[in-house]
This record gives structure tokens, sequence and C-alpha cells, in this order.
């Protein structure tokens, strides 16, 4: 297996697993990309039950051996993304001697002294890329920069301690199968999806789930914000039961007719139900105002996240919205007016 890299995605809707081969060039081919839907077995992103989780991740395994020709998969990366996932800040910091300069070991000593900071009952899962400071000035490249004081700036991400030992516990010990490390999903999905010139103009990229939505905040090529809002897709779909229909009804409607935005001309317009034992017909419009009602709670709370840190209009490539929950119809729309920034739909479905 020493040809290929897999990855694991622990989401709320759907565990995804991808096989990726390096070519000799240095970039990847897809494999093979395979899904298990996890049931309740992971919720707001996050491990409920062990032994379930284990279940779904051996056949996930199975199911992209398949592909691999006799080989086996002997470890994996698992990405969480998780509702108690956020950044913090946080500084390290040496002097210099005087007339000396910047040096790469000064550099690594701050950061091996960051990885051994500890939050308290909180896990360090990422360490964004350093931001630094000389003399409290922001210097892109600091070797040979003679300065008094010099600061790296990193932006830790962390999540409650539960989120690797439940991952051990499950995957490692119950479903027997290596882990090559944790990865935080809505930082490689950024990387995936974000260019360097989208970082560095200023972005926001949010990723609606099925249980949950993260916000990634980029400006000047560097990570301002990352954090989790514990509401998605699936908080509509219970909504819409409250119309009196079954679950597996109510997310089937929402793909189909459902609308972020309440539109006045589908006012009469109405939609078959089809459940066993009812003959009955929805408003659309009465569909959509349960809809329109959520969005924007959920919308309200983007803004807030990406306002906290930065001025919307100083995001040069505004909003990137991606998963299966922004497919919802006019969801761009309703962000654009809240937000007043531009929006843009990413074509893949975290």
């Amino acid at each position: 297996m020493t040809d290929y890299i897999v990855a694991i995605d622990l989401g709320t809707s759907h565990i995804t697993g991808i096989v990726g081969e390096k070519n000799a060039n240095g970039t990847f081919s897809i494999v093979a990309c395979e899904t298990e839907n996890p049931l309740s077995s992971i919720r707001r992103g996050n491990i409920h039950n062990l032994d379930d989780t284990a279940y779904h991740v051996g056949n996930l395994i199975k199911k992209l051996e398949s592909h691999l020709k006799g080989s086996y998969i002997d470890k994996v990366y698992i990405g969480v993304g998780g509702q108690s996932l956020r950044t913090i800040d946080h500084v390290e910091g040496k002097d210099i001697t005087e007339g000396a300069a910047v040096t790469k070991d000064d550099i690594k000593e701050l950061k091996e002294q960051c990885e051994k900071y500890v939050p308290d009952l909180l896990d360090v899962l990422d360490i964004a890329p350093a931001v630094y400071y000389l003399d409290g000035r922001q210097e892109t490249k600091p070797v040979g920069v003679p300065c008094k004081r010099f600061e790296a700036h990193y932006k830790l991400v962390i999540g409650r301690a539960s989120i690797r030992r439940d991952i051990l516990n499950s995957i490692r010990d119950r479903a027997k199968i290596n882990i090559a490390g944790i990865i935080v999903s809505p930082l490689a999905l950024a990387d995936a999806m974000l260019s360097k010139e989208e970082k560095e103009l200023g972005c926001a990229l949010v990723d609606f789930g099925a249980g949950v939505t993260s916000v990634c905040v980029y400006k000047d090529e560097n990570l301002l914000h990352m954090s989790v809002i514990p509401l998605g897709g699936n908080l509509i779909t219970r909504d819409i039961v409250s119309l009196q229909l079954t679950e597996a009804e109510a997310e089937k409607l929402k793909k189909e007719y459902g609308s972020a935005v309440l539109h006045k001309e589908g006012e009469g317009e109405v939609i078959p139900v089809d459940m066993e034992g009812a003959d009955r017909k929805i408003e659309v419009n009465d569909l959509n105002a349960v809809i329109e009602g959520r969005a924007k709670e959920i919308v309200e709370n983007v803004y807030a996240r990406i306002n906290e840190v930065a001025e919307l209009k100083s995001l040069g490539s505004g909003i990137v919205l991606a998963g299966c929950a922004a497919e919802l119809r006019n969801l761009p729309e309703l962000i654009q007016d809240r937000c007043k920034a531009k929006v843009r739909h990413s074509a893949i479905c975290g």
C-alpha cells in the first residue's frame, strides 16, 4: 500500500473514503471513491457510536480495496469537522542578540515551543502556518532580517479531547485500522478549493454540511478564523417534518421543491405527498416558509462568524459555498443579500 494514500472523512450524512495514487510528477490521481451511510453513528461531525462507526468504516475499507487489484489498505488519514472545532491565537517569541538576524533555527525553535502548548481540556488538531513579526512589524520572509524581538503568531485548531480519543477507540481499536493522521476537514477543503489569489484577496469558505456548517476566513494568504456552527441541512429537514411528513419525504421535498428564499410567484402551487396512507398535498409556499426561516438563521450565524474577524467588503474574493446542503435553491441569493458580498458556488459536494 506504499503507493496509495487513503483518506476517510467522517461526515454526518455520509462517510466518504478516497484512495489516491502519487504520480511521477508529484500530483495525485484518484483511484477509488466510496461512501457509507452512517445513519446516527456520526452526529454533527463527531463519532457518536463507536461500534457502529467502526462497522461502517470497515465496510468502506472493503469497498475501496475492491478497486485496488489485490492491494490492501493498512493505514488511513481521518478527516474531522466536529462542532467543537475552532481556531485560537497563540504567540511564541524570543529576543534576538543585538546585531544578529533571524535564522531558520529560530523559526524551528518557536514552532517546537508552539507544538508543546496544550490548552486546558482541549486538543490541538492542527497548526496553521505562522505569521511572523519583527519588532512588531509583519515580515513574510524573516530569515536574515536583523531585529531585537522575533515573534511567531499561530492559529491553533482546537477541539474537544474526545475527538482524537474516539477516533482511536473506534477506528484503530475496534475496526483494527491504523491511523496515519487526523486532518481538519474544513482546512483540507479550503486548500483543495481556494486558489492562492483568493486567499490573498480575502475570502470566506462556507461548507454547508448535513450536521454542521464550517466557516474558514482567509486574508493576505493567512487563515484568520475557522469555526463550526452546529446547524446544517438536517435541521431544515427536521423542520419540514413539522408539516406532518416523514423524514424521508421531507428530505425529498426539500431537494425537489425547496428554496432558501420564499417567492410570492409560487403562491397557490401545490406538491403531492408521496407517503403510504397519505392522500394530501402541501403548498410550495408553506414548505418554503419553513425552509426560509431556518436558512436565514444559519446564514445569520455565518455572517456573524465572518464579521467577527473581517469586514465582508474587505474580502475581495467574497464567499465560496461548498457542501451538499449548499445545493438548496436560492441559497447563494440569500447569502448575497445578507452579507452584501459576491458569492460563488463550488461544484464540490462535501
